[in-house]
């Protein structure tokens, strides 16, 4: 596996260690529609929450969460739309974005809650 993959890995998992210490539900990981993903998919009390975690060895071309451009957007909250209806829910949706830095150095780890919205 890539190196950029580990790293991306090491980042989700530090994502829902995050999650789990402030109570959220995890219940999907790496929820595929179509050929895009929504990294972690989580509910914490009546709120579906989908995660989206950019993970990065430095900030030197900006910040991880930089990353996410609307397109990524429109991709997240396409599969959201779709998880939402495959599982009949009728809950409250939210977008967030980790944006984690990870090196021998350092290790800092930012969530973003309700990072964006769905612009119709």
């Amino acid at each position: 596996m890539a190196q950029h993959n580990d790293l991306g890995d090491l980042g989700e998992k530090i994502a829902v260690k995050d999650l789990n210490s402030k109570g959220y539900q995890i219940l999907e990981l790496n929820y595929r529609f179509k050929r895009d993903e929504v990294d972690i998919i989580a509910q914490k009390n009546n709120v579906i929450v989908f995660v989206e975690v950019k993970t990065r060895e430095s900030d030197y071309l900006g910040r991880p969460e930089e990353a996410v451009t609307m397109a990524k957007q429109k991709r997240i909250i396409k599969v959201a739309n779709h998880y939402m209806i495959e599982n009949n829910l009728e809950l409250e949706g939210r977008f967030d974005i980790f944006g984690i830095i990870i090196n021998k150095n350092r290790q800092e780890v930012r969530h973003i809650e309700d990072a964006f919205s769905p612009q119709w």
